[in-house]
């Protein structure tokens, strides 16, 4: 199995997978903390992929989206973003919008503390 194989087959089997540097309990980058850290406290059910366990998929995932950078969420098989992107979605409220419409089970109450906090 090539390792698009492999991406492809994580992003699908899963609702919401972020492919990081490190682990949700032990991110390993500012960028992949910001966004393990708001899915967390979202209480959002994630697959994490830790791209620094493995060279081919730290370049696969790149190569799979044609975007740079990581970390990278997937919500039921499609690309959402970087960090950047998941940050604006988090405060716009555009973020509660995509999980609900994807029934992704997520805390209305603490994404709403996220954008108080960030008023």
């Amino acid at each position: 199995m090539t390792i698009a194989d492999q991406i492809k087959e994580t992003v699908t089997s899963n609702d919401v997978v972020l492919f990081m540097k490190g682990t949700k309990s032990m991110p390993q980058c500012g960028f992949s903390s910001r966004v393990a850290g708001v899915l967390n406290f979202m209480g959002v059910d994630f697959a994490d992929v830790n791209v620094l366990a493995d060279e081919d998929m730290r370049q696969g995932i790149k190569d799979y989206s044609e975007w740079p950078t990581v970390p990278q969420l997937y919500v039921k098989g499609e690309f959402v973003g970087g960090c950047d992107i998941i940050t604006e979605m988090t405060l716009s409220g555009e973020l509660d919008t995509l999980f609900a419409e994807n029934a992704v089970t997520f805390d209305k109450d603490a994404a709403d503390k996220i954008r108080e906090a960030n008023a």
